[in-house]
């Protein structure tokens, strides 16, 4: 009998980013602006790394992997988070919403792997730099990256299809800008605490266990640093380290807020802020923080334009004079 009042969902509803249209219209800016600058950024690093045989190491395949989920991780979200605010079918199906799911939850989780991979490389670099060569191995770093993607798409798998067996028969309208764990959870009639519990586990082992590692990882190289000698290497070197883990702090701290928190804590219009940073603004600033502001990417970029511009002035001259 419970089962037959209960109401098969075939679609949800999602919220924009605001109901006042002049709202709408600059929120929506804000956030293609944002989507741009990950999507370029992003990019551009993949392509000066794949252009310049001096950034073939293993800190800049760890970075061109993660500028590549960085992408695709805010083209699961921001996309549609932009349909849904500009029009006025705020609809998505239910296989749609399994899929965005799912998708955010395996890029998520790779990313948070695989900040503490990178962290992991920087301490052999800083501490161990004679072995340095020995460990990071190209196989070695094909299989780290491998674990990374294969464990976080794994985990995904089972902690969407968990979530999507629940009934969802209290309303269809999701309390958020794209479908998550805990408002999902909260549209279910069923007791969720197996659902709570699963989150909680894999929380703990992939976000909270990566964030301790690179703690860990940066404590060592933290002490390394301290023995350099000449206080402007220490002070360059304190400086990296600390807009690395302010980002790494911001990105983890936002999900161990979303997910780690009780039930009853549940909070949709905190959840919403605090889901654009780290699906929109850490994308954003990784480019930056760990890339552009490299000396190493400096002086590449600095070699490609200057290979560049000759030959788009030929180019130019080409098309124009003749």
């Amino acid at each position: 009998m419970e089962n037959s009042t209960q109401t098969v969902v075939k679609t949800f509803i999602l919220l924009g980013l605001s109901n006042v249209s002049s709202l709408q219209v600059v929120f929506s800016l804000l956030f293609i602006f944002m989507y741009l600058v990950i999507v370029s950024g992003n990019f551009i690093l993949i392509i000066f790394v794949l252009l310049n045989p001096r950034l073939q190491t293993p800190m800049y395949f760890f970075l061109t992997n993660l500028a590549v989920i960085d992408i695709c991780f805010s083209s699961t979200v921001v996309p549609k988070i932009l349909i849904t605010t500009l029009s006025r079918d705020k609809s998505i199906s239910f296989f749609g919403c399994a899929a965005q799911l799912y998708l955010h939850l395996a890029l998520g989780g790779s990313e948070c792997l695989l900040l503490a991979v990178m962290s992991y490389d920087r301490y052999i670099a800083i501490c161990k730099p004679l072995q340095y060569n020995t460990i990071m191995g190209k196989r070695f770093c094909l299989n780290l990256i491998g674990g990374c993607w294969i464990a976080s798409f794994f985990n995904s798998f089972l902690l969407t299809l968990y979530t999507f067996q629940l009934p969802f028969c209290r309303s269809n309208i999701i309390e958020h800008f794209f479908c998550e764990m805990p408002p999902l959870f909260h549209l279910s009639c069923a007791d969720t605490w197996f659902n709570e519990l699963a989150k909680y586990i894999s929380v703990g082992l992939i976000v909270l266990g990566s964030f301790l590692l690179i703690l860990m990882s940066y404590l060592y190289i933290t002490l390394a640093i301290l023995k350099i000698r000449s206080n402007k290497q220490r002070q360059k070197a304190f400086s990296t380290c600390a807009s690395h883990l302010t980002v790494v702090t911001l990105y983890y701290g936002a999900i161990m807020f979303m997910h780690l928190r009780p039930h009853y804590a549940y909070s949709p219009e905190q959840d919403r802020v605090v889901t654009i940073l780290y699906t929109v603004v850490t994308p954003m600033l990784n480019p930056i923080i760990y890339s552009i502001r490299n000396k190493d990417v400096k002086k590449a970029i600095r070699r490609t334009m200057s290979s560049l511009i000759p030959y788009l002035v030929h180019i130019y001259t080409t098309v124009f004079f003749f």
